[in-house]
């Protein structure tokens, strides 16, 4: 894991609105303020992906991702609890930037099940666009190399870590309807 003093060398670098790029619980995320609306357009001009597709929030817990999105029933916010941390990624409705959601009437949030990636969202204070480490189209970097070697010095700042152990990317499931679109 990182010290506190790097994590706060990596927030700072996400307020000063720098892209990292960092482990997740399947491949390395790209990341930045999700406020920052030219840091996340950075994002998507690296990808080579269009904004109306939307980008996923990680945060450190369901709080920190709650000033994101609509006023969650208490059966929702208990189902949302219920799998978090870990690979869920739930589709709620939100009227936030629409950088974050893109053409969707919904933001795409998940507490992730990796530690380093849920400390970084605690140092910053807020969460972060997370979106895979990879030109649009192929295949997700696991590991630092990689994601080096498809960005080129147009990443800030690549964390080395270890990815966990799940295979596939996160499950994606729209809170109103119950339905699993990943």
């Amino acid at each position: 894991m990182s010290s506190q003093t790097e994590l706060k060398v990596i927030a700072s670098l996400l307020h000063q609105g720098k892209i990292i790029a960092y482990p997740t619980e399947s491949c390395f995320g790209l990341g930045c303020d999700p406020d920052n609306q030219a840091a996340v357009a950075a994002i998507a001009r690296l990808k080579g992906r269009s904004l109306e597709q939307g980008f996923i929030l990680i945060g450190d817990s369901i709080s920190q991702i709650q000033p994101y999105c609509e006023t969650l029933s208490k059966e929702e916010y208990d189902s949302i609890q219920g799998s978090w941390p870990g690979p869920t990624t739930w589709l709620i409705p939100s009227n936030t930037h629409s950088w974050l959601t893109g053409k969707h009437p919904t933001l795409a949030v998940r507490v992730p099940g990796h530690d380093l990636a849920r400390e970084i969202c605690s140092v910053f204070g807020k969460p972060i666009i997370s979106t895979s480490a990879n030109p649009h189209g192929q295949s997700s970097a696991k590991s630092a190399r990689e994601v080096d070697t498809y960005f080129q010095n147009q990443v800030d700042l690549i964390i080395d870590g270890h990815i966990g152990h799940q295979e596939n990317p996160s499950a994606i499931i729209d809170l109103k309807s119950g339905q699993k679109i990943r």
